[in-house]
């Protein structure tokens, strides 16, 4: 017993040793850079914004979209600057400057140009939020930029190298801000 207590406390601390350890990523960073896209659907119409922050550690995406069709959306970082319709292909794949498959449930993934699934309400609008660890600025805005695609269906988290999203419904280029 007295020496499962003592474990019990060992992990204990090192878990708590390791949130301190963690706790900076993530935080903003006073001064850091900032990029921003407006997404537009084929058609041209507005579909909201999404952003990138510098924070400590990474970039912090942020997705407000509007005027999308209800329901669950893969969302990506895309490797080239540019969102010609109508269908985005000029956007090019994922932004991967790691190597790794696609997909947060995938062992060998993911892409930093992975973002979670959007959620769209019925009443069009959507917002989700993550901190890409590692991913960088001058990375995003290389020298054919980086856009933000929202994709016509659910990203399965796992399926290489886009996660059966499906179609292109939004896009917009990433540009400094």
């Amino acid at each position: 017993m007295r020496i499962a207590i003592i474990g019990t406390a060992a992990l204990l601390t090192l878990g708590v040793s390791a949130c301190k350890n963690d706790m900076h990523v993530g935080a903003p960073l006073a001064g850091g850079a900032r990029a921003t896209a407006m997404l537009r659907t084929a058609t041209g119409a507005d579909a909201g914004t999404a952003s990138a922050s510098e924070v400590a550690g990474g970039l912090r995406f942020t997705i407000d979209v509007k005027g999308l069709p209800a329901g669950t959306h893969g969302a990506h970082v895309h490797t080239t600057g540019r969102c010609d319709a109508p269908d985005f292909a000029s956007a090019g794949g994922h932004w991967n400057p790691t190597g790794m498959k696609h997909g947060s449930m995938n062992p060998q993934g993911p892409h930093e140009g992975d973002l979670p699934n959007l959620i769209v309400g019925t009443d069009g609008r959507g917002t989700v939020g993550i901190t890409i660890p590692g991913a960088t600025m001058a990375g995003l805005l290389d020298a054919d930029g980086a856009a933000l695609v929202v994709h016509a269906g659910p990203d399965d988290l796992m399926t290489d190298p886009s996660g059966n999203s499906g179609g292109r419904i939004a896009c917009g280029v990433f540009s400094a801000a």
